[in-house]
């Protein structure tokens, strides 16, 4: 995941998953101010930087065999892969393990398996969960529209006309995490910004919010393994 920092007059410095350093300035500032800038932030960077390192040492390319653990809602799960011509193609998660029956269980089919059924359980549970969060809003009069939509860059998004998008890679993510995503775009409703009025709105409905990012930032890299790029919400 891509961690940004604002430091100051629209100085962004961006923090990659592989560890390379970025830092995005208007053109009106000269080469002193930007160092300046990057000086400031120069801890913030330092440990971003050894963060995404670490991550990525620890996120090794998924096989889709047996032994190997998955994420679900937060929790590690193990992979058992059974090949059976007698026995219908199914997963099931029984008591922290992740069973793929196949009759011919190679590692692609075992992975296009495991795909269906982790996008049937996003489509069922990001959905009830934005429906829950949805009505307890008090300024929501209709319940918007939710798409589950893959995305290389956010965790979700809100659109000019209030639709909202989730990436559906998030039912690996735990529970509050995902509310946290959920209630950042539904507040986007109201302030379709990242003003101090947006945050507060958030902080009212979610006291904490920051914690649960920061957690969801720390795993991105564990749970988006396989992916070409990482997830980021900064800018949702």
């Amino acid at each position: 995941m891509r961690q940004t920092a604002t430091v100051t007059g629209r100085i962004r410095i961006h923090v990659y998953p592989n560890g390379d350093v970025e830092i995005e300035a208007p053109e009106n500032k000269d080469a002193d101010q930007i160092r300046t800038a990057a000086q400031r932030r120069a801890r913030w960077i330092f440990q971003h930087r050894t963060a995404a390192i670490a991550a990525r040492k620890m996120a090794l390319p998924r096989e889709y065999v047996s032994g190997e653990t998955h994420f679900y809602l937060g929790r590690r799960h193990k992979l058992i892969v059974h090949e059976s011509n007698a026995q219908p193609s199914e997963v099931k998660l029984l008591r922290g393990k992740l069973e793929v029956t196949l009759p011919v269980a190679d590692r692609a089919a075992v992975r296009r398996r495991l795909g269906r059924w982790y996008e049937a359980r996003a489509n069922e549970y990001l959905r009830d969960k934005f429906s829950e969060i949805a009505d307890r809003l008090s300024w929501i009069e209709a319940r918007p529209p939710v798409k589950l939509m893959r995305m290389k860059t956010q965790w979700g998004s809100c659109s000019p006309g209030g639709m909202i998008y989730l990436n559906p890679a998030l039912i690996r993510a735990p529970r509050h995490c995902i509310e946290y995503v959920i209630l950042h775009e539904l507040c986007h409703l109201v302030e379709h910004n990242h003003s101090k009025r947006f945050f507060d709105l958030l902080t009212k409905q979610m006291p904490g919010w920051e914690a649960a990012k920061r957690e969801l930032d720390s795993i991105a890299e564990l749970i988006l393994v396989g992916n070409e790029q990482a997830t980021e919400h900064t800018d949702c």
